[in-house]
């Protein structure tokens, strides 16, 4: 059944918890500038489940107008009251790669001591490639939360800053296979960059991990 846009703004605007989030659901099948105006109109729902549905649908409806969804990602980033949402809004900048979003991002990190959205945040200076991300990535390798750390290994990996192997170097004996396997791909981001021969030898060296998972996920980025 073909539904129309008039009868999806409708269900956005029903009292039923239900309709709202087939509704947020729906917006995939419309025209995404349609789309993009209607799911706008449910970013303050009283619901965090919708408002959650709605900022991650962000991540494509976004690039209808990206200075419109910075606007409101960066409003969701820093007062929605619900951890998952504002997590929800860092995936979003970072999948449109609002890079002008770098400051907003920082500052949302040092200021929130929730790990979702830490975590949401470091993934998303990976995307951005921004070189300022570097001291923030550096930070947070040390979290005293493993998932923190194992995302920053990955986002310190997509960023392919020199200043970075040595730091992911230091992750070579970690006792934790993810963390191995972790930094396995990580360092093959460097393989076609000048520092190359820099991480030649440790992702040579855990092709031999205990982890066979680590051993594979190494061999698989060697020629």
């Amino acid at each position: 059944m073909v539904i129309s846009p008039e009868q999806i703004k409708q269900q956005l605007a029903s009292e039923d918890l239900g309709q709202r989030l087939r509704a947020v659901n729906l917006l995939r099948e419309i025209d995404p500038a349609v789309a993009f105006e209607l799911i706008q109109t449910v970013i303050s729902d009283s619901s965090a489940r919708v408002r959650y549905a709605a900022i991650s649908q962000f991540s494509t409806l976004g690039t209808q107008d990206k200075e419109t969804a910075l606007t409101l990602l960066r409003g969701a980033l820093y007062h929605d009251p619900e951890a998952d949402v504002q997590a929800a809004a860092a995936d979003s900048i970072g999948a449109l790669r609002l890079v002008e979003a770098y400051d907003d991002l920082a500052t949302a990190y040092q200021n929130t001591s929730e790990w979702i959205v830490q975590m949401s945040i470091v993934a998303c200076l990976g995307e951005l490639g921004v070189d300022r991300g570097f001291d923030l990535l550096q930070q947070a390798l040390q979290s005293e939360n493993n998932l923190v750390a194992l995302t920053a290994i990955g986002a310190m990996g997509e960023l392919k800053d020199p200043r970075g192997i040595p730091l992911l170097l230091a992750f070579e004996k970690n006792d934790d296979w993810q963390v191995r396997h972790r930094l396995a791909q990580a360092l093959s981001n460097y393989l076609l960059t000048p520092q190359a021969d820099a991480v030649l030898p440790t992702l040579t060296a855990l092709t031999q991990d205990e982890s066979e998972i680590v051993a594979d996920a190494a061999r698989s980025h060697l020629p």
